[in-house]
């Protein structure tokens, strides 16, 4: 992607404060015009002193300079109060509207997306947009308008005082600007480097901490200080390297300015010797050149800053220019579930073009039916249930509900429709009560509670020192895995949606804790369309009809009764699993 993406990006946020963005831009300007004036009073206040005898009219004229250096310096104080109150409006206004913009985006991404990212990376991301755009503004306000503002007004000082010296001037800062932007543009590529290694090093740690109790089982420590240790040393060199080279263009910086001073002084010496010149201009230059130099020494950086700011904020922008793998069909509309019916129409489906996971699949399921999906690991059941869901889109045929292509629908209808208790339920690092009322957000909390006694989860939340206020830790870490299943059918239950999607809902549960949501289940099924995917027998048992899945196609279905008489895969997986309790 180009800078040119990245500062888009930044623009699009920024106009939104437009008044607040011209205050700022006036205020700063003015800043420096009043910053200008002050050399020439300086000069006025030597002129008067050498010119004038020594008197009363020399006291007043002199105080009468000092006055005006005085408003001058009160004139500045105000500029900078306003254009610092100003800035203070403007900045967080649009820091945290880019944060915002950054997280809607991601979320708009694809299952697929956040399956190939670390979240630790992406979090990163956002947050070096927002602080990437805060360096940026600082260097354009605060140091680029001031180099602007000065210079000119430098160049038009000069060329009244000495205009030999204004084109030495206007040729020395055109030289300094140019060495200056074509050494951060070459430096930029290491800066990028440098930025990419950043968010690698944040994914390395990021991945390490959420997986620190599989690190300890396995005595992975001295393993991931390793791996951590070689990203880091990576990122050390080009640390070390990119501020080297920072340190090599302010020594480049340095000798352009000592040159110009020794130049300047030149001129202002033979001015004086020809009379054309006094001692006052001897102060006046003085003082401008050290106020441009200062500003130019900046300008360097700012150079530098501006350039590593885009770099930060680049990774996000590449993620803003990426377009969304699965988006709404143009005058999609929503879907209207009148009873639930699926049909799988041909669907053929797979991660990548070589490795196609379903084939021709076909398969109607009845309005309030309940079907479950079994055959053996890697079939296609789960990837079933995720085109279903529009996680995914087909790569052919159709999958309809109620008459209706999924693909033709908004996906937030579609997902409104189906309620899913995954096999790995993830809970927020919220409170059980905000997990529960995730599957209605505008549930009651008697809603949530009773949602929660029908799956049994108070029996547990009841005996926890702060009740349903209790924090379940990140991704549900602090309940057992049996705990999280039952919270996510609490979740299924509250949202109450016309189909049902079980992935497993049942495998993390103890034999006393399955028995108890068995029933929970059979309540939260009725006048549902039921898709199962399970292996355990007791929920087998309850489903209508069963499908066997092999090779991403329809192997078999039937009744429980009917695939055992048939001793196909079905009751091969039926003895296998029901031998092991009989033995």
């Amino acid at each position: 992607m180009s800078s040119a993406a990245t500062l888009r990006v930044f623009w699009r946020h920024a106009i939104r404060y437009k008044w607040t963005m011209a205050l700022l831009t006036f205020a700063i300007v003015a800043l420096n015009i009043v910053e200008l004036f002050l050399p020439v009073f300086y000069k006025r206040l030597v002129d008067v002193a050498t010119t004038l005898p020594l008197g009363t009219a020399l006291r007043d004229a002199l105080i009468a300079v000092l006055l005006s250096i005085a408003a001058l310096n009160i004139a500045r104080w105000a500029m900078f109060r306003i254009a610092a109150f100003t800035n203070n409006r403007f900045q967080p206004r649009v820091m945290i509207d880019l944060e915002r913009s950054a997280f809607s985006y991601l979320l708009g991404h694809s299952y697929r997306f956040f399956s190939n990212a670390f979240a630790g990376a992406l979090v990163r991301k956002v947050h070096r947009l927002s602080r990437g755009f805060e360096m940026f503004a600082d260097q354009i306000f605060w140091r680029f308008l001031n180099v602007i503002t000065l210079t000119t007004g430098m160049l038009v000082l000069f060329a009244i005082r000495a205009p030999i010296l204004a084109v030495v001037l206007a040729v020395w800062v055109a030289l300094f600007v140019t060495v200056n932007v074509i050494y951060s543009r070459w430096k930029m590529r290491y800066d990028t480097q440098r930025a990419a290694l950043d968010s690698e090093a944040t994914a390395v740690l990021s991945d390490a901490i959420a997986n620190a109790a599989t690190i300890q089982q396995f005595n992975g420590t001295r393993f991931e200080e390793g791996t951590f240790h070689g990203i880091t040393e990576r990122l050390r060199r080009i640390y070390t390297f990119t501020w080297n080279l920072g340190e090599m263009n302010d020594a480049i910086q340095f000798a352009f300015m000592v040159l110009l001073e020794i130049v300047a002084m030149y001129i202002v010496i033979n001015g004086y010797a020809a009379g054309v010149l006094t001692i006052g201009d001897f102060i006046l230059i003085h003082v401008a050149l050290a106020q441009l130099f200062d500003r130019l020494w900046d300008f360097g950086r700012v150079i530098r800053h501006v350039y590593e700011s885009i770099a930060d904020a680049q990774e996000m922008v590449d993620i803003f220019e990426m377009p969304y793998e699965l988006v709404d069909a143009p005058h999609a509309q929503a879907l209207a579930v009148h009873s639930g019916a699926i049909n799988f129409n041909a669907v053929s489906f797979g991660y990548t073009a070589q490795h196609e996971i379903l084939r021709d699949f076909t398969l109607s399921v009845a309005a309030h039916e309940k079907i479950a999906f079994i055959g053996p690991s890697g079939a296609g059941k789960s990837t079933i249930i995720k085109v279903l869901l529009r996680l995914f889109d087909v790569t052919d045929g159709s999958i309809e509900i109620d008459g209706q292509n999924i693909a033709m629908v908004t996906q937030e209808s579609l997902r409104d429709a189906i309620a899913l208790v995954p096999q790995d339920p993830a809970l927020f690092h919220r409170s059980l009560m905000e997990n529960i009322r995730y599957g209605r957000r505008d549930a009651s909390n008697a809603e949530v509670i009773e949602a929660a006694k029908q799956a049994h989860c108070d029996e547990f939340i009841s005996h926890l020192p702060n009740g349903y206020d209790t924090m379940v830790g990140e991704r549900g870490i602090k309940l057992s895995g049996g705990e999280r299943q039952r919270v996510a059918i609490a979740r299924a239950i509250l949202k109450n949606a016309p189909i049902l999607v079980l992935d497993e809902a049942t495998s993390s549960l103890d034999s006393e804790s399955e028995s108890l949501i068995q029933s929970a289940l059979k309540v939260l099924m009725v006048g549902k369309t039921v898709v199962v995917i399970a292996h355990r027998l007791s929920t087998i048992m309850l489903m209508d009809r069963i499908v066997v899945i092999e090779q991403g196609g329809v192997a078999d279905m039937g009744t429980h009764e009917e695939l055992l008489k048939r001793k196909g895969t079905y009751a091969k997986l039926w003895n296998i699993q029901a031998g092991g309790f009989l033995r």
